[in-house]
């Protein structure tokens, strides 16, 4: 579901604004749904987690409101714009160390992301991304469409100040965060996949069939509560939540950080069907997996001092900047 769409120059389409009325009435029915079943039946959560969704019931309605976030209430935000430096098996996050052991991913930013990455070796890279000074490496499945791989034609990749501007704190240098259910078996699985077209409102977890002049394009949103302590935990989801009820909302017990939320929005320059994702099923490495397993992972390698000075320029003081840290307009 979507909420957004933003030119490359960094003001908003017209499509944010259509979007965000019709998404917005059915996205909260669906996270009241969701807040009900929790409510009324308590296994919900241990269910999910069996299953490989790494998230409860209530953090799964948490990220469809973080989904229905209105436009109009963002005004705070800061971006990189990247394009894909390749694809390869690997995986620094959930399979370190084991080149080729993943199935496909696209990676975007640092361009010396490999199995073996670590802060170090990425400080010392280079990046797909301008401004320079993001040396994070972000990475998500590849896209196939009949079979032949897909390279993005844009990844942008913002961060916004939308529940707590002016206590934002800055994400950690090495902070590491997987979202999304690679394994999912069903939409319900991993409410973090959204599919889109551009310049239409429509929005589904699996793919869409884009009509044909418009693109193929997916949001995936990371979480915003942080527990303030570790910069990775074993599932890689742990150290962080998503923020409960949206708007208002409040941080779970033990995740007392508000970091700014980071969102990806890729474009890919396919329409139509035949599309299908890298993906892991039945315990092999496979290029047919559907759309709603999408996820993504992201290590921040950014330069501190640039970092720091976008929170206060960007995020602290509530203005939409572009690429290189200062205020549109």
């Amino acid at each position: 579901m979507f909420t957004r769409h933003t030119s490359r120059g960094g003001k908003p389409t017209a499509s944010r604004t259509r979007r965000t009325a019709a998404i917005l009435v059915a996205t909260l029915a669906a996270v009241g749904a969701l807040a009900a079943k929790a409510d009324a039946d308590p296994t919900a959560a241990h269910s999910a987690h069996d299953h490989g969704v790494g998230d409860n019931a209530e953090q799964s309605a948490a990220i469809r409101a973080q989904q229905a976030v209105p436009a109009a209430l963002r005004g705070s935000e800061f971006r990189a714009d990247c394009t894909s430096k390749g694809r390869s098996g690997d995986d620094p996050i959930v399979k370190p160390g084991q080149p080729g052991a993943s199935h496909i991913h696209e990676f975007s930013g640092n361009t010396t992301t490999n199995a073996y990455s670590t802060l170090q070796s990425l400080r010392l890279g280079g990046t797909t991304c301008e401004p320079r000074s993001d040396l994070s490496a972000y990475w998500t499945p590849t896209l196939y469409k009949n079979g032949v791989p897909v390279a993005p034609e844009r990844v942008t990749v913002y961060y916004q100040g939308i529940f707590e501007k002016a206590g934002a704190v800055t994400p950690p240098q090495g902070l590491r965060i997987v979202v999304g259910n690679a394994l999912a078996t069903s939409p319900a699985q991993n409410p973090a996949a959204r599919w889109s077209c551009v310049g239409h409102p429509q929005s589904s977890a699996d793919f869409l069939n884009c009509p044909p002049g418009s693109k193929l394009e997916t949001y995936l949103d990371f979480p915003t509560c942080w527990d303030g302590v570790n910069v990775d935990s074993p599932d890689h989801k742990s150290h962080v939540q998503f923020i409960i009820g949206g708007v208002g909302g409040h941080c779970p017990p033990g995740y007392p950080k508000m970091l700014p939320r980071t969102e990806f929005l890729i474009t890919y320059p396919v329409n139509g069907g035949g599309l299908s994702l890298a993906g892991t099923r039945n315990g092999a490495n496979v290029t047919n997996a559907p759309g709603y397993t999408f996820h993504g992972d992201w290590i921040n390698a950014w330069e501190p001092n640039e970092f720091e000075r976008r929170m206060n320029t960007c995020i602290r003081a509530g203005y939409v900047c572009g690429t290189n840290g200062n205020p549109i307009g």
